[in-house]
Parts: C-alpha cells; structure tokens; sequence
C-alpha cells in the first residue's frame, strides 16, 4: 500500500474512532463508507481492519467504567450475533466476488438508514421489547457486522427505542460491538482470510485508535450533542447517496 493511501485510511480511522467514543457508533460506519467511496482500498479487507480496531476501541471505551448493561440482554443479543456474523462473512464473499455494484449499493443503503436513525430518534417503548425481539436485532447486527464490518444500524435502532438510560445503552453497544468483532475476527482467521496486509494495517493503526479513544473521552467537542448529531447526520448521508447512486449508474450502464 502506497503511504498517501495509508495516511488517508488512518486519517478516517481516526475520525470514525472519535465519533464512536462519543456517540456509541459510527467507526465501522464512517471508515468502511468513505474508503469505499474514495476507493482506498477493497471492501473484504477494511471489514476485517474495522473489526480489529473496532475490538481495541471498545474495550479502552470500556476501561474503568461501570458495566451498566444487563446480562439477560447481553447474553439474548450475542446468541443472535454469532450466528448472523457467520452469515454475513459468507454473503460478502459471495457477493465481492460477483456483484460488487449490488454490494455497494447494498453498503451505501444501509449507511442512509443509519443516518436517518441517527438524526431521527425512534420514539422511545414504554415497555422493555420481547426476548426474541433482542435476540432478532443481534441477528441483524451480526449480519451487517459480518457483511460491511459494522454492527451498529439494527441494534442501534432497537436499543434507542428502550426504555434504558443512554448510559446503558452505550455500554451495551461497545460491548455488543467488542463481540460481534472478535466473532468476526476468529471466524475470518479461522477460515484462512485475514491476510498479513490486514494484520499490518490494524496493527499501525490500533495505537491511533486507543489514543483518540482517550482524548475523546477526556475532552469532548464544544458541541452540543443536537449539533453534533447533525454534523454526523450530514456525513452519513452524503455517503450513503454517493455508493447508492454510484452503484445505481454502474447497474444502469452494465444493462444499457
């Protein structure tokens, strides 16, 4: 890999990284739509680089806070990521290797999606969700986990919607998050995918990854979080029009 490649790659990872330390999501979101977009590098292999990052910045994020999240719906959600993990891993190399354009559009599809959730909270449940309901959205986030290396849009979505305390909500989303890509990461090794430029691109950019975590956490931005939540609203969504149309006019002109 060229060095101006890999100064952009880090350069996203450590935008990505920051906005997850502070909103809870958003690394895998940010880092795989715009190099993607910018064409840095393949989608199979910055899935597998996010994944890695992904482990290391939730569990500094983690480091000396309270774990606030329950262990029933802990446990229900991770039984239904395992499985959704191994799925999606499957359907990328199906679909890298055949329908890149259907992939991109896919990627940029769910990128939209998660802005709009983003922007526009679902309204909150009066009531906790069914068991099965949780153990669906661990399923839909391995799935997306496994697929683009970002776990965040279905269980996101269904988390926001409990009636739990943000504070849990976060800790519950790094540590599905820390599952979901050490899952991931085991299954593509052990399925003789995680290539040495993988390892090397995650280990040269773990160190940027925990340091921003830290500085993050310590001195957030002067930005409410309504601004802030536009600002990561308009960057989501200029991405995900992006590899939705692209892929839409690559479709277009392969059928012309």
């Amino acid at each position: 890999m060229e060095l101006p490649s890999l100064l952009a790659i880090l350069s996203i990872i450590v935008i990505g990284t920051y906005f997850q330390t502070l909103t809870g999501f958003g690394l895998g979101i940010i880092v795989i739509g715009l190099t993607v977009s910018l064409k840095l590098v393949a989608l199979p292999a910055i899935a597998a680089v996010v994944s890695i990052v992904t482990l290391f910045n939730c569990l500094v994020a983690l480091v000396g806070k309270p774990l606030t999240g329950e262990l029933k719906i802990m446990l229900v959600l991770v039984l239904g990521t395992i499985p959704g993990v191994i799925a999606g891993v499957v359907l990328l190399d199906q679909l890298s290797a055949s329908a890149t354009n259907v992939l991109q559009g896919l990627l940029g599809g769910v990128i939209l999606a998660a802005g709009l959730n983003f922007m526009f909270k679902p309204k909150t449940k009066t009531k906790r969700s069914t068991s099965a309901s949780f153990l669906f959205s661990g399923f839909g986030s391995g799935l997306t986990g496994g697929l683009f290396g970002m776990a965040g849009p279905p269980i996101v979505f269904h988390l926001y919607r409990q009636p739990f305390s943000i504070d849990l909500v976060r800790s519950t989303l790094l540590m599905v998050f820390a599952c979901t890509s050490a899952s991931r990461t085991a299954y593509v090794y052990v399925n003789g995918s995680l290539e040495s430029s993988i390892v090397w691109l995650s280990l040269i950019a773990i160190p940027f990854v925990a340091g921003v975590t830290m500085v993050a956490r310590r001195y957030p931005p002067p930005l409410s979080n309504d601004q802030l939540r536009k600002l990561v609203f308009t960057v989501l969504m200029a991405i995900g029009v992006y590899l939705v149309s692209n892929a839409g006019f690559s479709l277009l002109s392969l059928s012309a």
